[in-house]
Parts: C-alpha cells; structure tokens; sequence
C-alpha cells in the first residue's frame, strides 16, 4: 500500500543485552535479512538506545543520522536501507519489540499523518503478540509443572538402587518437553583434594559427551568458581567473559552453545554438586521462570541422591561384619593360590591405558581382538619388541568372559631355564635340592583365568612337550608329583621371533607351535602405522603432565613430521622414552620433540645389508648407553640374545669407539 519494499518485526528477548529475534518479514528475495538471534544492541546501539526510550526513529536519508550514530549507518548502508521507520513494540509500558518499515530503491520522507497510522499498526502488532506470548508461556509452564509433579512423585519412597536410572530418565523427559540436547548432573567425589565428577548425562546418540570422568576444576574453573558461591549460571558459551576463557574452550571442545547451571545442595547445606542443562544447535535464552522451575528439579535431585547415600551407608553399617569375615575368608583362600608377584599384577591391570590407535591395521586388530574375545581359542600375539603385545593381551583379557580373574603374566625369556618349569607348573618340597617348600605355579593361579606367555619363542625345548599337553588335555603334574592336576586355563602367547623359522631350525617343536597358533594377530611395528603417533605422542604428553606436574599446549608441526618420519627401532617403548626425556627438560608450555640421530624414512639408500644393520644396532646401543642384556637392554629391545648380540657387534665392527 505504501510502496515500502522492506517490513521487518523484531521481538525482545533480553532486555540487558537487547538481544532481539527476527520473528516476521516482507522483504525481496534478493536481500534476505538473517533469520537467527540478532544482536541489536550490539550491531545498532544507538537506534537499541532510542527504541528502549520508547522513540520513533525516522531518517528520509542514512546522512539524517547523527554522527554518535555511526556504526549503525554502517550496517544499515550494507543492509541496503535508504530511508527507514522504527517504532517500538509496548505493552502496559513495556517495551517487547520494535517494527519497521524500509525503502531500498530510494530515500523518501515519512508523511505525519502515515507516522501515526504505523504506530496504530504497532499498537494491534503490541498486543496480538504480547497475547500470543502470555499463551505460550501458561501452555509450555502447565506442560512442565505437569512433568515436574510426574518426576517428583517418582522419587516418593524410591529404592536407592534406582535413583540414579530415574535421574537419568528425568534429565531426558526434561531436555524433551524445553527443547533442550543435554543433562548432566556433577557431583563431589570423597577424595582429597576434592573435585568435580560427571556421574548423570543424557545426551543424543550424536552428542560429544559420554559417561566418564571429567575434572571440573580443571574445565570449568570460573563455573566452579560461581557455583561455590551459590550462584545460578544462565549463559551463551560465546558471551562468557575474558577471566571464563577456560570454560569457554572447554564448552566450544563439547559443542555447547548455551548453559543453565544451577548448584546443588540439600536443604541449603553445602554444595554436593551441580545440575546443567545445554544447548548443543544454537543459543538459548534462559526466562526466570524457567530458571525457578529448574531449581524445583535440582531439589529433588538433591534430595535423592542424599537419601541414596544414607540408605547405602546404613546397609554397608549393618552388614560390615558379615562382609569382613567374608573378605577374610576370601583372602585366605586368595593367599593360597596367589602369591604376591599376583597381587602386583591386579594393581597393573587397574592402572593400564587404553590402547590407542586410530590407523586401519590398529582398527582391524582391535576387531580381531575383540571376536577372539568372546571365545576361549588360544591367541598367538607377534610383533617386534615394544610394540604393545602385552597391552593387546590385557585387551583380549579384559573383553572376555574371564575379565572378573586377573591375568598371569609368565615371561618365558626372564626365566632361567632350570626355573622356568617349576614356575609353570609348581613343585613339591623336596624335588630338587632347595626346593625348601611347596609352590603353587602359574597354571593352577590362572584356573578359570587367563595366561600370557610372554617371549614364548625362548620356552626352552624339554618344558614345551608339558605345555603341549596342558594345552591338549588341561592337566599336568607339578614337579616332584605323581598327582594329575586338571586347570582350565585361556592361553595368550606373544613372540618377537619367527617361530616358523625355529621350527624349521629345530628349536621349537611343530606340534606346539600349530596348537599355539590357532589364532594369530601380528601387531605391525610403529614405522609401518606413522598415523597413530599423534595421538600416541598426547596420550604420553598427558601421563608424564600429571606425573610432573606440567601442561603442554602445542606442539609444533615439523617436530610431530620428525617423529612421523622416524623409524622407531624401539617401537612404542621408544617413542615413550623420547616423550618423558622431552618432558624433562620442558620449561614452556611448547613441547620441543626431536627422534634420536638417524633411522629416518628415506625413500631409496645407497648402503648395503650389512650397513643398514650396523647403523641399527649402532642406534639401538647409543640409545642404552651401551647397556647389552638386562631390561631395557640392547639385546631386549632388538630381540635377540645378548651372545648373538655380541657375536653380530664382533662380525659387524661395532666397537665402543666406533659410536
């Protein structure tokens, strides 16, 4: 009607900040406005200024703009605005929005009597919306009043054991009926120092987060910080302030676009947690009534989980007594068939990091370990010194069925062979001289548990017919014994050796090795997978920062090129040794990584067989300082004997002098 090319209403939705909404337009296709939260106060201060002062702003021309208005003569020129009208939105005196009306073909100056007949316009806009508003809000109020007295009737006389799943379903039908992508519910752990821990989420299936622990103090400290002090937090991750910058990279690292956190306690007694729900697709506004509704749930959140703790303290009371003189009993029966060389092992299992990997040879190894698993079949792990068999076996152990037993470590190569079958099978007192007492071995500790033979390729050949035979039939004699002893044992072996090779040689008999290879895995060494040393090179970076007290922010891109192009003789082993040295003499924040001297990938060379081995073992020994045999020896991380180590130095040259 008034040959206007350009209608814009915005509505309010925080006043502080007047954040505004782009709810309905007519404008030309070819110069579309944007459709999301708009910054208004940010992007038009001053006309913001005059619309809360409940002015109307009319310009026949961008220069009729005075200078303090300049940034929004910018914007409005980029947005192709030639003249314009801006009349605030009012309810009761409140102001909830703005309307205007635009040319963009040419100025043109805005008659008296269309002023006020826009402003009537304005007026039936006010009033229609501020209905529709009021409507919405007492609709989407009883919706969730509804499901908050649904929740609260739940947790009435709920047993303690099912809290914590209605929690989690309650986060759901929550993040449901607002919208929302996320719920998560932190508590206070019983350690010293104390700290933060995720112990509810929900999340779509989609979402970054995954029931685990996570440090509050170390990412969320200014959270925390708000939270110590009773404060709600309603915030837009890109709106936090400078001193939240760790909170902000930690909540951009998760994908969360907008947060409402409110702590928990109980009767306002101490902080024992904090209850946060997220955005994870756009900002979020927070209303306080929302805000009120949430602090309703985090009550009985609160609630709950104290009656849990009290409930589960009384049944631990109640029941102690019976417990010790059951753990009693249990580590009588414990000691006799488990030494303490056993109990050490528990411990490692407890502690031992997950394998990491993300190169296609990893990932079929982790399929193959993980079908291998589920099965009692005999697993033959090979792989050069260093490359992580030990580690794969644990894996093996711990998917299986016999996770709830440890794992029997045996290293076949740190055994003397006079030793190595009274260890395996266990003796008698008295068969043979110093055989003072009666020992228990490995196969009768490892009874519906699991064994890993390590270095299995230097089992000597007169103990291999025993180990065949447990293999076959389950059962074996102790040394001094007439007695059979049955076992049911999973055998995992590994070898950096050749066994076809020493079976050809005669050193390791045929019929054994087929019963031990039933199902081979061949760990590739790390040269051959240069893609999982990144974030094997952080996984190393982030034990050696807790251990040293340390943090490591970046490292550059032509050192991690440097150790993707390193040979790695040692394997992971090296590569973690070179880490903790580079940790060492650290004093930034940069880690400074450099591989040893030599032993780069190159693409073709012009020396022969024989150099190549030279250059190697010469690498390896500078690497030991020289050290031949014992753990962490030449011998060891090459693989071979320390005779045959000192026969190759021999033949080769190799000489202390010679480095």
């Amino acid at each position: 009607l008034l040959d206007l090319e350009r209608s814009v209403l915005w509505q309010l939705i925080e006043r502080k900040s007047g954040m505004m909404l782009l709810s309905h337009t007519h404008q030309p296709p070819e110069s579309r406005l944007p459709d999301s939260p708009f910054d208004a106060g940010g992007n038009f201060p001053w006309l913001i200024r005059r619309m809360l002062q409940r002015e109307i702003v009319a310009f026949t021309s961008l220069n009729d703009l005075p200078p303090e208005a300049d940034s929004d003569r910018e914007l409005l020129k980029t947005l192709g605005v030639k003249a314009a009208i801006v009349l605030p939105l009012s309810v009761g005196g409140e102001i909830i929005g703005a309307l205007s009306f635009g040319r963009l073909r040419e100025e043109s100056t805005w008659r008296e009597n269309v002023v006020k007949r826009l402003q009537l316009v304005a007026q039936i806009f006010a009033n229609v919306l501020a209905r529709k508003q009021t409507e919405d809000e007492l609709i989407s109020s009883l919706r969730f009043e509804t499901l908050l007295a649904e929740i609260s009737a739940r947790f009435v006389n709920l047993p303690a054991g099912r809290i914590d799943a209605e929690i989690e379903d309650a986060q759901k039908l929550i993040c449901q009926c607002l919208g929302l992508d996320m719920a998560t519910l932190w508590q206070w752990t019983d350690d010293t120092p104390r700290f933060l821990i995720l112990t509810h989420v929900h999340t779509p299936p989609e979402g970054p987060f995954r029931p685990e622990r996570i440090d509050a103090q170390e990412a969320f400290p200014w959270v925390l910080q708000k939270l110590m002090i009773g404060e709600t937090l309603a915030h837009n991750t890109e709106k936090l302030p400078p001193e939240a910058a760790r909170d902000q990279e930690t909540l951009r690292l998760y994908g969360i676009k907008s947060s409402l956190v409110v702590p928990l306690s109980v009767g306002g007694g101490p902080l024992i947690g904090a209850l946060s729900f997220d955005s994870l697709r756009q900002e979020r506004f927070w209303p306080e009534p929302i805000v009120r509704e949430i602090h309703m749930v985090s009550q009985i959140f609160a609630n709950a989980l104290a009656r849990k703790f009290g409930e589960l303290e009384l049944r631990e009371s109640e029941a102690r007594l019976q417990v010790q003189l059951a753990e009693i009993e249990s580590l009588k029966q414990k000691l006799e068939k488990e030494n303490i060389y056993l109990r050490e092992e528990i411990e490692l299992q407890s502690v031992h990091e997950e394998i990491v990997g993300r190169s296609p040879a990893m990932k079929r190894i982790l399929i193959l370990a993980e079908q291998v698993a589920r099965t009692d079949a005999t697993v033959l792990i090979e792989g050069e010194t260093g490359t992580g068999k030990e580690l794969l076996a644990r894996a093996v152990h711990q998917l299986s069925a016999r996770k709830d037993r440890p794992l029997v470590t045996v290293n076949c190569a740190s055994l003397p062979p006079t030793l190595i079958e009274s260890e395996l099978f266990g003796r008698e007192m008295g068969a043979y001289t110093g055989a003072m007492t009666r020992m228990t071995g490995r196969f009768e500790t490892a009874d519906k548990a699991t064994l890993f033979l390590d270095e299995i390729g230097e089992l000597p050949l007169d103990v291999q017919p025993k180990l065949l035979r447990v293999l076959e039939e389950g059962s074996f004699e102790r040394l001094g014994s007439t007695r059979t002893q049955q076992v049911d044992v999973r055998i995992i072996a590994a070898t950096n050796k050749d066994l076809a090779r020493q079976v050809d040689a005669g050193s390791f008999r045929k019929d054994l090795y087929f019963r031990l290879h039933v199902f081979p895995i061949h760990l590739p060494p790390l040269r051959e997978r240069p893609e999982d040393i990144p974030p094997l090179v952080w996984t190393f970076v982030k034990q050696f920062e807790k251990k040293m007290g340390r943090r490591i922010d970046h490292i550059t891109l032509n050192c991690m090129d440097d150790l993707r192009r390193y040979l790695w003789p040692g394997n992971i082993r090296e590569l973690r040794n070179v880490i903790e040295r580079a940790m060492i003499v650290c004093s930034g924040r940069t880690l400074d990584i450099h591989p040893p001297d030599g032993n780069f990938a190159v693409e073709s060379a012009d020396f022969n067989l024989e150099d190549a081995e030279r250059r190697h073992i010469l690498e390896v020994l500078r690497q030991t300082g020289w050290r031949l045999s014992g753990q962490g020896g030449a011998a060891v991380i090459l693989g071979i004997k320390r005779t045959t180590l000192q026969s190759k130095m021999k033949k080769l040259g190799i000489r202390r002098s010679a480095q």
